[in-house]
């Protein structure tokens, strides 16, 4: 009787540790801890121009941005200076300044989230130094995406707005035409927004902008500049509830925060453009997860079961060889 209950004690335990080791463990996905994050960014100025020059045939770019963030990120400059060769005598040129100029982003595995402001502010062109492209009090820009939830974008415009000196009335989600004789005239697009299933994206004023100032040098300046973005993708897991996507507004702004300039603009990076931004620029590195899997207790306890029950058939063998010879002589 004890050699058969010793038998089926070891063999119980031979196997119950790959059950253990096998079915214990809980499962986790493959590539990484939960949902994938959210992406969000913001920016508070985009400009994409062409400065023509009156001495040379060629046109110098002026592509630059101000307080451009992407998650999780924030900037909060209130001056952007530019040098541009053949305007000036070569002095930097300054393009925006504003009490406040604020960009954030935001993005974790639950919600992503943009925002961009700008409070008393004005914007110039090369070649009109004393006379602002466009004045205004404030303008904010917001895009949040939650998971399990429609994505939604909004931007405002608040107080009053002067384009090229003339206060402008604008009408929501409209186009307003500005133009002054011997200046240029600039088509101004007010509130446009754009959300889709998964994506938002905001913005409170695009104007493309044809002037000829024939002053520093400057025959003529073309092109894009935005005022306040935001930008953000819904985290992944759950789908977005029904009824909640759909774009609003006028015109579709790139979700990703990349606009690109209107018109002829040329690629950035022209060397006759130089940016000059004090400060260093935000950090929009994500942090890696680390960690050890919660299985481990599991597998280290199986493991430990088997070397047990090893052990325990080995004496078994041992005591029951010994014991043979014993028996045969009685």
């Amino acid at each position: 009787m004890p050699r058969r209950l010793a038998a089926t004690l070891v063999a119980t335990a031979l196997t119950a540790g790959p059950a253990v080791l096998l079915g214990a463990a809980p499962a986790h996905a493959t590539g990484g801890h939960g949902p994938a994050r959210g992406t969000s960014g913001a920016v508070v100025l985009r400009a994409g121009l062409n400065v023509g020059l009156l001495n040379k045939t060629l046109d110098v770019p002026l592509n630059t941005a101000l307080n451009e963030v992407h998650a999780p990120a924030s900037a909060n400059k209130t001056a952007l200076t530019v040098n541009l060769d053949g305007i000036g005598h070569g002095e930097p040129f300054s393009v925006l300044r504003a009490d406040v100029a604020t960009a954030r982003a935001t993005a974790d595995h639950r919600k992503a989230e943009g925002y961009a402001n700008l409070v008393h502010a004005k914007v110039h062109l090369p070649g009109l130094p004393l006379l602002s492209l466009i004045e205004v009090q404030q303008v904010t820009a917001t895009a949040v995406c939650e998971a399990g939830k429609a994505p939604r974008a909004t931007s405002n415009v608040l107080g009053s707005v002067r384009v090229l000196g003339k206060k402008v009335t604008l009408t929501a989600g409209g186009t307003t035409d500005v133009k002054v004789p011997g200046v240029g005239e600039v088509r101004l697009d007010l509130s446009k927004k754009s959300t889709t299933a998964r994506k938002a994206a905001a913005t409170a004023l695009d104007l493309n902008v044809s002037v000829n100032p024939l002053k520093l040098n400057v025959a003529d300046v073309r092109g894009r500049v935005t005022l306040v973005q935001a930008s953000c993708t819904t985290p992944g897991g759950k789908a977005p509830r029904p009824g909640g996507s759909g774009g609003t507004g006028g015109g579709q702004p790139q979700p990703g925060g990349d606009t690109k300039p209107a018109g002829d603009s040329k690629p950035a990076g022209g060397k006759d453009a130089q940016v000059n931004q004090p400060g260093s620029r935000p950090s929009t590195q994500n942090l890696a997860e680390t960690g050890g899997s919660s299985a481990t207790p599991y597998l280290a306890g199986g493991a430990a079961l088997l070397v047990v029950a090893g052990a325990g058939s080995m004496v078994y063998a041992r005591r029951r060889r010994s014991a043979a010879p014993q028996t045969g002589r009685g």
